[in-house]
């Protein structure tokens, strides 16, 4: 036997054993929640039930609590943002965050988080999956995946992790069913040996019996690894740098020649590999590129007792509120049936007269007759159980105070008029559910990180990607090998430069930010009608309307004046004052130098004073050349030109000479 078998089977006993009792926990509760007939009464109730001829009704409630947690998370969807950290760049970051937009789109990433997220509110734990596939059928490059786990059963996780998102898993399992016929197809040669499980029963059984089946085991081995750690630095410049020693081939030939400064120092990384094994052989083994275990954990409720972890479901508390709700809707339905019909009554012989008095408890007769001074009489109905009914009632209620959701957050009618009124009382079933939501971003964060360290190794040759924007518009840019230079300004990327890190942006389920906008810009509209006009187009871009984009285009067009240029971030009537101011100061600093040269040669008092008034308005002038405000720029102007009509009025000319060089456009020079 390989060694890398044995070591499997030992691992695989050891998570095995751990997880006994959440697995055995979990599948109840699918069972209880998705199936549940005869799984939602006790066993001995329901045999003896049967047993008597007695019926066993189920009014599964579960689905309904369980798809408010779901169906809160999908309408919420969380978002993935990548940030520069070391040595990258924002126009980098953005490219990898439309990248992973984009990979999230083209894997169909939302069916692997609403089904984890389901498997977490029905059982107690879900999973995400993150692979490698082909780009195209005829090329050799690879792109990453995200694929869903339909049977969380199938995973086995590191029974000695404590982190909340897998990130410091070991080992893991993934178990799969195969025929015979996909066996022989996958691995030519080898032998069709289970895997061997006491989980997984049965000896070959499969497909009820139709065809042999195989089972093989899918081992992932995390291991801890030394590399030598170097600081460097560019001899064209660019400051100091660090890299594994291994990079410094890559980052030469990249960069030109490198200093290498101070001495390596060891530091602690981690090498992932696939094993596909069965009982006795290893069927194939490939090397991971990334430094994490591919499969993120979405855990439901955590319970920590005595250093075991406890998966817990949404449901979990309330299977016993559920079968008490069956029982006693089924008692009240059975004394209703069972309830002796209402008999009439009526003197001896007073039936004779009409045959259709046998049948008048369960057939409508258009009259009856009968023989006697007196008409029969009907006894009165019983009434329905009330006290069964009320049982059922409580048990109800205690449903929804175990799971913490409440008619309004089940979209019941209630007092509430206000729409946030109402948002608030179903917020609050979305407070007490939120654990789930939050624990599916924790996964979600994690799986961006591989997704971080997948990217560089595996976008690492020169050719075109998709990414996607915030709006969910795709553009295509041009990434380079380790060996290219990135140029944002070309759109070409080198996505193995830098370190980066994310963020998951999410709230509380409230639909999404453009209906949140919406209802808020529509609120502000009607405290303010006539605000309308200039809100009224942003109101329609976020709305998901038919023929939205032609209406936004119209109520654009006859947007205000001041709106529209506001929107174009300048305002065209304050830079034309503005630049009128200046070329009307520059024509005054010229005015006011030609009568300095005067003043130098008539050596005139009176003229002295005239220059000297120039120069002070000038120099008001120059101060307030760069303010932007119309009115205040048009209030100089005017005060300026009376100034200088009156003051050119006692220059004479031929002292003073024509004024060159620019005028204010309308502004006539001063004339003696």
């Amino acid at each position: 036997m390989d060694d890398i078998v044995r070591e499997a089977i030992d691992a695989f006993a050891a998570a095995e054993a751990h997880e006994s009792d959440n697995r055995a926990a979990a599948l109840d509760d699918l069972r209880f929640a998705r199936l549940g007939g005869a799984w939602q009464w006790p066993d001995t109730v329901r045999r003896q039930r049967e047993a008597e001829g007695r019926p066993c009704l189920t009014i599964n409630k579960m689905p309904a609590f369980i798809r408010q947690v779901v169906n809160d998370s999908r309408q919420n969807k969380p978002a993935i943002s990548v940030h520069p950290v070391e040595r990258g760049d924002m126009k980098t970051a953005e490219v990898m965050s439309g990248l992973i937009r984009n990979i999230e789109t083209m894997s169909n990433a939302d069916i692997a988080y609403d089904t984890a997220v389901d498997c977490s509110a029905t059982m107690g734990i879900g999973y995400i999956r993150v692979n490698l596939d082909w780009a195209a059928d005829d090329g050799f490059d690879k792109d990453i995946v995200i694929r869903p786990v339909p049977n969380p059963f199938a995973v086995y996780g590191d029974p000695f992790s404590q982190a909340a998102d897998s990130s410091d898993w070991m080992t893991a399992f993934i178990v799969e069913q195969m025929s015979e016929a996909q066996f022989a197809r996958r691995f030519p040669g080898a032998d069709p040996i289970d895997f061997a499980s006491a989980a997984w029963s049965g000896t070959g059984g499969w497909a009820d019996g139709q065809e042999k089946s195989v089972r093989v085991a899918e081992y992932w081995k995390r291991e801890e690894v030394v590399r030598q750690l170097v600081q460097y630095a560019p001899a064209g410049g660019g400051g100091v740098a660090i890299a594994h020693v291994d990079e410094l081939p890559r980052l030469k030939a990249m960069l030109g020649p490198i200093e290498v400064i101070g001495q390596p120092r060891p530091v602690k990384s981690f090498k992932v590999t696939q094993h596909v094994v069965n009982a006795v052989e290893r069927l194939s083994s490939e090397d991971w590129a990334g430094r994490y275990i591919p499969i993120v954990p979405v855990y439901g409720e955590e319970v920590n007792v005595e250093g075991r972890r406890h998966f817990r479901s949404l449901i979990r508390d309330a299977r016993d509120p559920q079968q008490m709700f069956n029982y006693w809707r089924t008692m009240a339905t059975e004394l209703v049936a069972l309830a002796p019909k209402a008999p009439w009554v009526g003197r001896k012989g007073a039936f004779a007269s009409d045959p259709r008095w046998t049948t008048a408890n369960n057939a409508t007769h258009a009259f009856l007759e009968y023989d006697g001074p007196e008409p029969p009489m009907r006894q009165p109905f019983a009434g329905v159980p009330a006290g069964e009914l009320q049982a059922a009632m409580n048990a109800a209620d205690d449903m929804k105070a175990v799971m913490g959701l409440y008619d309004a957050s089940l979209g019941a009618r209630s007092n509430e008029t206000s729409g946030r009124a109402i948002l608030a009382r179903q917020r609050e079933g979305d407070t007490s559910t939120f654990h789930f939501i939050d624990n599916l971003n924790r996964a979600i964060r994690h799986t961006g990180r591989i997704l971080i360290d997948l990217i560089p190794k595996v976008y690492n040759s020169d050719r075109m990607i998709r990414v996607l924007g915030q709006d969910g518009k795709a553009d295509l840019v041009r990434i380079t090998d380790p060996q290219g230079v990135p140029d944002p300004a070309a759109d070409i990327y080198n996505l193995t430069i830098g370190k980066y890190d994310l963020t998951v942006k999410s709230g509380p389920s409230y639909s999404t930010q453009r209906e949140e906008a919406a209802t808020m810009l529509t609120e502000l509209v009607r405290a303010n009608p006539a605000s309308v006009g200039i809100l009224g187009d942003l109101i329609v871009e976020n709305l998901d309307l038919p023929g939205g984009d032609k209406v936004v285009k119209r109520l654009q067009a006859v947007l205000p004046e001041p709106v529209r240029q506001a929107e174009q971030g300048a305002n065209p009537e304050a830079q034309a004052a503005q630049h009128q101011a200046q070329q009307l100061a520059q024509a005054l600093q010229q005015l006011g130098a030609q009568l300095q040269a005067a003043q130098a040669d008539k050596g005139r008092d009176d003229r002295k004073l005239d220059i000297d008034a120039y120069k002070a308005v000038t120099d008001r002038l120059a101060s307030v050349a760069t303010m932007v405000t119309p009115d205040m720029v048009r209030v100089m102007v005017i005060e300026t030109l009376q100034d200088a009509q009156q003051t050119a009025a006692r220059v004479p000319e031929a002292a003073v000479g024509p004024v060159e060089g620019p005028v204010a456009p309308g502004v006539a020079a001063p004339q003696g």
